[in-house]
């Protein structure tokens, strides 16, 4: 047991040294203590992920934008003024073919043509037209316009959200989409602009 205690000691008083002969310094001159100038980032950039995520999951995104639209009910038709209304019908080759008041009298007058989307001469311009003449020479003006929507199966389902887009823009106020008739598909083959 004396020769474990005696190792014991041995190894404190060495340590004991060690110590003391490392606090020896200089009389007079304090020594600095010099620490790391290198920063960890790692945690920041850690809590910059997170708070992007975070943003992320809880920001809502653009919502869907809806227009709305007006579909016919079931049931009696309504007679329009022949003044107020215009026949707008998309067809194939991003062509419109529009009317003015009723089918057959249209076809008989010549009060009808074939228009396209493109903004000089287009569609809109015809729409116009139709407002102001409205405005001039009927009491209610353009509030009164009803404008019918109508496609033919060779027309895609762009060309008459285009047609619907040109509502909002020229801000028309009453329009709708319905069927083809079958003297709408009479006029049409006439022009051929459908089989």
């Amino acid at each position: 047991m004396e020769i474990a205690i005696k190792r014991i000691s041995l190894k404190r008083l060495h340590m004991a040294e060690l110590t003391i002969s490392h606090q020896k310094s200089k009389a007079g001159v304090k020594r600095v203590k010099k620490l790391s100038t290198k920063v960890d980032l790692t945690p920041m950039v850690d809590l910059g992920f997170l708070l992007i995520t975070f943003f992320i999951v809880t920001t809502t995104w653009s919502l869907p934008k809806t227009m709305p639209l007006n579909m016919p009910a079931h049931g009696d038709s309504i007679n329009l003024g022949k003044s107020v209304a215009l026949t707008l019908i998309a067809t194939g080759n991003n062509n419109i073919f529009y009317y003015h008041g009723n089918a057959d009298e249209a076809m008989k007058t010549s009060n009808y043509g074939i228009s396209n989307y493109s903004p000089i001469g287009g569609i809109g311009e015809i729409i116009e037209e139709k407002q102001i003449g409205l405005d001039k020479s009927f009491k209610g003006g353009r509030k009164e316009m009803m404008i019918l929507i109508k496609a033919t199966p060779d027309a895609s389902y762009d060309n008459v959200v285009r047609l619907l887009d040109e509502m909002a823009i020229d801000q028309v106020k009453k329009y709708a989409i319905i069927e083809l008739t079958e003297n709408e598909k009479k006029m049409l083959r006439q022009n051929k602009l459908i089989n």
